[in-house]
This record gives structure tokens, C-alpha cells and sequence, in this order.
């Protein structure tokens, strides 16, 4: 057995891969691949998917659920086009490389960035707490999980400002207050599907308002709304994927249990870093992610022995990103605690060896 402990693309369930790869085959005498997304079996799939995202994160009335492409990179782009207004103000919590990302995009656009608060003194260690934010903003944006620095907001910013947030890596993982937010925007990648499909959650009142002068008709979120995520062939595997996974969330205590789970793997990984004298993690305690965790050895010469010995027990995936060094190890849904304890037992073994 594989640990993947990668940071994308996702780990889904076994059960998951196994109905999908049958579709494959056959879905319903055709495969999922050729299927045409007008045929009323595939129809049925996005009404399916889309109303499991409704019931998963309870999404209030008066908001859309939308499946594009194009990746969080491109809801960079697509969430400062919808939420332009007269200011062309937007502030942005720059929280490491995502976040500056989308503050490129937000600028090639036309808009004034403010930075309203940053990280980047300590290499993006931490989040910030002290927002300084504009009033006259048309929005506030945040990404509420950094996978390559492995810190995630534990409490959502507070501000009278609309709210826009790039949650790729950690949605579906905990409970969140969805009428809190005008927008939200998520990668398939890390917790729902396949690579190749984007989930937009939007208020539906601010769709249609943007004051863009460049607003091509596939970036307009009103667009899609009105199409029921059908105006252009949708990404139909992984959009079929993630609605099964979608179920399986379901079944195993929707989002809830999801987050039971995780908090007892981050518990359990976070305990062993602060214990063992080899190690030591890279942010601070109270902004740690239960998604991404990033840890250092202390002793570089003893490096390449543990980088053999994760290998060679199948772990996958636990190098750390080239900004931060050390470990990453990502823990997404579907990555069972057991994988987790494989990893902290090598972590224990490894130190009563030295």
C-alpha cells in the first residue's frame, strides 16, 4: 500500500477510483468519457453534484453552485472581473504564493491592490491578525489555506466588506458559514476530484454587477449561473468523479466527519513533531494546517538516511516544497489515519535510532 501524503493531485477514496474507472468503460453504455453532456444521465450527474455541494456545506438560498475549468489560477482572474465596482479598490491578505497570484490578477485587471495584511516578514510563518482594510474596497480576499507554507486561517477575516476566498486546498475539509462569504472559489484538486474542474459558490446578487470594461462572456459568473454550469461542454469526468466523492463525503459523515478526521491526523502528526527531538515544524502553533503540514529535521546530516527509510516504506509524496525545505506532508480527506501513523511511527523509530 501507497501513503500519499503528495500535495495534488487529490488522494479520493479507493471506492471512488473503482466506480469511476468502471464508468470509464460504461456508464451507461457509453463511456463517461464520450457521453454528451446534453444526454439527460450526464444532466442528471452536474443536478446531482451540484446538489450535494448545497447539502455538504448547507449553501443558503439566494446563491449558485457552479462547475467551470480553467483551476483556481483562473478564479484568480474571474473573481476580480465579477466583483469590480466604482472604487476598482481591492483588498487582499497576502499569505504566501497563491495569494500573490491572485493579486497579480487582480492588478492585470485594472484594480488598485491594497495589501491589507501580509506574512511574507517570516516567510509566510504565520496569519496575520491586524488587517488594515480600505473601506471603499469593492471586496476582500483571502486564501484560506497555504499549501506550500502550511498555514490556514482557523477564524475567517471579519469585515463589513464583500468576502472572496480561494478555498482550493482545505474546502470540504470543515464546517464553514457559507452566507459569511460572496464568493468562493475551489480547485478540484486537493479535496473533491480530479484535476480539471473549478467550484464557484456565488451570492447571487452580485452576479451581473461588475463595472469591468473587459468582461468576456465565459468570465461572467452570470453567464454560467443562468446555464446551470452548461454554456460550453463542461469538464465531464471530473465533474462526475467529484460527485462521487461527493456521495462517499456524504455516507462517511458529510463534512462534519470529514473534519473530525482531519483534526485527529493533524493532532496526531503535530504531537509527534513537538516531541520528537528531530523535528520541528515550520509555523506558528495556533495557525497550523490541517491540510498541509510542513516540518524540518534538525539535523542535516542525518537528512538522506530518513529520506530512505520514508521511501523505502512506501510514503509518497513528503518532500517539502523548494520555499520552505524539509517535509510536507498533505493530508487531504481521503488519506486515512493509519498512513498517518505509518509516518509518525517511522518519525519515532527514526529519532530511538539516533
Amino acid at each position: 500500500m501507497k501513503h500519499n501524503f503528495g500535495a495534488g493531485p487529490c488522494i479520493l477514496p479507493q471506492e471512488v477510483f473503482q466506480e469511476a474507472s468502471r464508468s470509464v468503460v460504461d456508464f451507461n453504455g457509453l463511456s463517461i468519457l464520450e457521453v454528451s453532456h446534453r444526454h439527460k444521465d450526464f444532466v442528471a450527474v452536474m443536478d446531482e453534484a451540484t446538489d450535494l455541494v448545497k447539502k455538504a456545506l448547507n449553501v443558503p438560498e439566494g446563491y449558485s453552485v457552479i462547475f467551470l475549468q480553467g483551476g483556481a489560477s483562473l478564479g484568480f482572474l474571474i473573481s476580480a472581473l465579477n466583483m469590480m465596482r466604482e472604487t476598482k479598490k481591492a483588498s487582499y491578505i497576502n499569505t504566501g504564493t497563491w495569494a500573490k497570484k491572485a493579486m497579480t490578477e487582480a492588478k492585470k485587471v485594472g484594480f488598485e491592490v491594497i495589501e491589507a495584511a501580509s506574512s511574507a516578514d517570516t516567510n509566510f510563518n504565520y496569519i496575520p491578525k491586524n488587517f488594515q482594510i480600505d473601506s471603499a474596497s469593492d471586496y476582500l480576499h483571502f486564501t484560506s489555506n497555504n499549501t506550500i507554507f502550511g498555514t490556514q486561517f482557523k477564524e475567517m477575516p471579519k469585515t463589513s466588506l464583500p468576502l472572496v476566498c480561494d478555498m482550493s486546498s482545505d474546502i470540504f475539509s470543515r464546517e464553514i458559514n457559507v452566507s459569511d462569504f460572496d464568493l468562493i472559489y475551489a480547485g478540484a484538486q486537493k479535496n473533491m476530484g480530479p484535476a480539471g474542474t473549478t467550484l464557484y459558490i456565488v451570492k447571487d446578487e452580485i452576479l451581473g454587477k461588475s463595472t469591468s470594461d473587459f468582461m468576456p462572456t465565459y468570465l461572467d459568473l452570470k453567464t454560467h449561473a443562468e446555464k446551470d454550469s452548461m454554456f460550453n461542454t463542461p469538464p465531464v469526468f471530473p465533474v462526475y468523479a467529484s460527485m462521487l466523492n461527493l456521495r462517499n463525503l456524504m455516507k462517511t459523515g458529510g463534512v462534519r466527519g470529514a473534519q473530525e478526521r482531519n483534526e485527529a491526523k493533524a493532532n496526531l502528526i503535530y504531537n509527534e513533531i513537538d516531541n520528537n527531538p528531530l523535528f520541528e515544524g515550520t509555523v506558528a502553533k495556533e495557525d497550523r494546517s490541517n491540510m498541509n503540514v510542513t516540518f524540518l529535521m534538525k539535523d542535516d546530516s542525518r537528512v538522506d538516511e530518513f529520506n530512505a527509510l520514508w521511501q523505502e516504506n512506501n510514503l509518497v509524496g513528503l518532500k517539502g516544497h523548494r520555499s520552505v525545505g524539509g517535509y510536507r506532508a498533505s493530508m487531504y480527506n481521503a488519506l486515512p489515519i493509519e498512513s498517518v501513523q505509518v509516518l509518525v511511527d517511522l518519525m519515532k523509530d527514526f529519532s530511538n535510532k539516533g
